[in-house]
């Protein structure tokens, strides 16, 4: 009988809070570590995907990052590159260490902004069976031309002066995730401020910011660059009509990987997470674990 464990594990000065998932029998099972996007957490239409991913044999190990959701971490909303990359480093240790997971067969899935940490992720540990890419943020400079130029200053001068706040010992300034065209947010196109709330469950004790430094570090992240760099299977799933991550750029890294796979939607970046864009994506990423990590 599947059974899903609430777990910990330890992440540089402080932990990560996670669900493990785990199929029928006694294993070991292959793994499937799964991150979100900017700002998410774990409950936001990621069991979606667990759910399916057990249900073809897989674990899964669905974790959120330091500052964040149920995690350790101060300050609260705090989103560090490097340390969102230790987060997946630590989860990584953690799944090796369990004796029911097949430390052989081990698979990173993230989506959007952690569709672009996984690249990263994959590239330095060099050890991993397979990559899932979902919708990825593949490109710093790409996505912030596709900004909206007001919300882009606006951000700007709140990130400035978080920076300067922190630099004092200061509390954070905040900035909101996602936004009306022209606020201060971080995704600010007309899809997104609905889009990203409706992957919200009711109930769910979710913040629609994050520290507003982040701003400043954003547009230098290139996880895209390091697609050359991985050695094992990916699949890339990138959203044609992307208003976050745009696919030109996407499709431009992903075709360097030396064993990619590109599977192109015609969706919007929030669409391949719920209703008939997520059951076309579900499908595709199952085909992909099967032929590349057989559960069985």
């Amino acid at each position: 009988m599947a059974t899903t464990l609430e777990v910990r594990f330890d992440s540089g000065d402080a932990w990560c809070s996670a669900s493990l998932y785990r199929p029928d029998g006694s294993g070991p099972h292959p793994v499937i570590v799964m991150g979100h996007g900017l700002g998410g957490l774990r409950q936001m239409r990621l069991p979606a995907f667990a759910e399916r991913f057990v249900d073809a044999g897989y674990a899964c190990l669905v974790f959120d990052y330091r500052h964040f959701g149920s995690s350790g971490g101060e300050p609260r909303q705090l989103l560090d590159i490097k340390r969102q990359l230790q987060d997946w480093q630590s989860a990584l240790r953690f799944v090796r260490e369990r004796a029911e997971l097949n430390s052989a067969k081990i698979v990173l899935w993230g989506s959007s902004f952690g569709g672009g940490h996984v690249l990263v992720a994959a590239a330095d540990d060099g050890k991993v069976a397979a990559v899932v890419s979902q919708c990825p943020f593949t490109d710093g400079l790409s996505s912030a031309l596709a900004a909206n130029p007001i919300s882009s200053a606006k951000v700007t001068a709140l990130a400035t002066l978080d920076k300067l706040g922190a630099s004092l010992g200061r509390a954070p300034v905040m900035v909101a995730l996602a936004g009306q065209p022209g606020s201060a947010a971080l995704m600010t196109a007309p899809d997104c401020e609905p889009g990203y709330l409706r992957l919200v469950p009711p109930g769910l004790a979710f913040q629609n910011q994050v520290a507003a430094r982040f701003g400043l570090d954003i547009v230098r992240y290139f996880p895209g660059r390091r697609t050359s760099d991985i050695a094992c299977p990916v699949l890339f799933c990138v959203c044609e009509t992307d208003t976050v991550a745009p696919a030109k750029a996407t499709l431009r890294h992903a075709r360097k990987a030396p064993q990619g796979e590109i599977k192109r939607y015609r969706d919007g970046h929030f669409d391949i997470y719920v209703g008939e864009g997520f059951e076309r994506v579900v499908a595709d990423q199952i085909e992909f674990l099967q032929r590349q990590v057989p559960s069985g």
